[in-house]
C-alpha cells in the first residue's frame, strides 16, 4: 500500500464515528474515558466482544453480521489496515462494531475488570523466536492481562494457522491448569468446530486453504 493511500484512509479515519484513537500517554495514566463505559458508546448493555490483532477487520465485522445482540470491537495499531472494516460497518449501518488503534498489551487500561465477555485471537504472529515470546499474544503476562477484564465466565478464542502457536498455548493451558473447552488442529477435518470459526474466513486464511494449511481452534476460559 502506497504512502499516500496510508494517509488518505488515517484520515478518514478521524472522520468515523467508530474508530477511537486514544493516544498512549490517556491509556496508561488512567485517564482513557470509555474504559468501564463502552455499553454508554454503543447505548446498550450488550456482551462486548474483542478480536486482537484484527488486521482488516473481516473477522470483526463478520462476527457482528452473525451476533447482533453482541458488541464487537476490533483492535490493532495498524489504522490503515481495519479501515475497511470501519468502513464497511459505516457502510452496512451497523451500529454494533468498532474499531480501536493501539497496542494490545495497553488493554488493560482500555477495558474495566468484568468488562469484556469474549475474545477472539485471529491469525497472529506466532513470534517463533525465543526471544520474541513476550510478543505472543496468549504469552502468560497477556493472559493475565485477559483474565483482569474478562467477567467470570467470559471466553478466550485462538485461530492459527500456525501449529507452534497452537501447541505452545495448549501447553501453556495446561500447565497452568486452565480450563480448555475446545480443541481442534484442523477445523476443517475435524467435526465440532463453532460455525464462526468454519464460516467467518479471512483474506489471508483463504490463502492458508489453498496451499493446504491446517487451521487449528482453541477456546479456554482463564480463572
Amino acid at each position: 500500500m502506497g504512502s499516500k493511500n496510508k494517509l488518505k484512509r488515517f484520515k478518514e479515519n478521524e472522520t468515523f464515528g467508530n474508530v477511537i484513537q486514544p493516544n498512549r500517554e490517556e491509556i496508561t495514566n488512567g485517564t482513557f474515558s470509555l474504559k468501564g463505559k463502552w455499553n454508554e458508546f454503543f447505548g446498550n448493555d450488550n456482551p462486548l466482544v474483542l478480536e486482537l490483532g484484527c488486521g482488516k477487520g473481516e473477522y470483526t465485522v463478520g462476527m457482528a453480521k452473525q451476533n447482533k445482540n453482541k458488541n464487537f470491537i476490533g483492535i490493532d495499531i495498524k489504522g490503515a489496515r481495519f479501515w475497511r472494516g470501519a468502513k464497511t460497518a459505516i457502510e452496512e449501518n451497523m451500529s454494533n462494531v468498532a474499531f480501536l488503534r493501539t497496542q494490545i498489551e495497553l488493554i488493560d487500561g482500555l477495558f474495566a475488570a468484568d468488562e469484556v465477555s469474549e475474545i477472539w485471537i485471529t491469525f497472529p504472529d506466532p513470534q517463533i523466536k525465543y526471544k520474541r515470546t513476550k510478543h505472543r499474544l496468549t504469552n502468560e503476562v497477556f493472559l493475565e492481562k485477559y483474565k483482569l477484564i474478562l467477567k467470570d465466565d467470559g471466553v478466550v478464542n485462538l485461530k492459527t494457522d500456525s501449529e507452534f502457536m497452537h501447541g505452545y498455548t495448549l501447553g501453556l493451558l495446561h500447565g497452568k491448569g486452565l480450563e480448555v473447552l475446545y480443541a481442534n488442529h484442523d477445523v476443517y477435518k475435524n467435526e465440532g468446530s463453532p460455525k464462526e470459526v468454519l464460516e467467518i474466513q479471512t483474506f489471508y486464511e483463504k490463502q492458508y486453504l489453498e496451499k493446504g494449511k491446517p487451521i487449528t481452534y482453541i477456546k479456554f476460559r482463564i480463572r
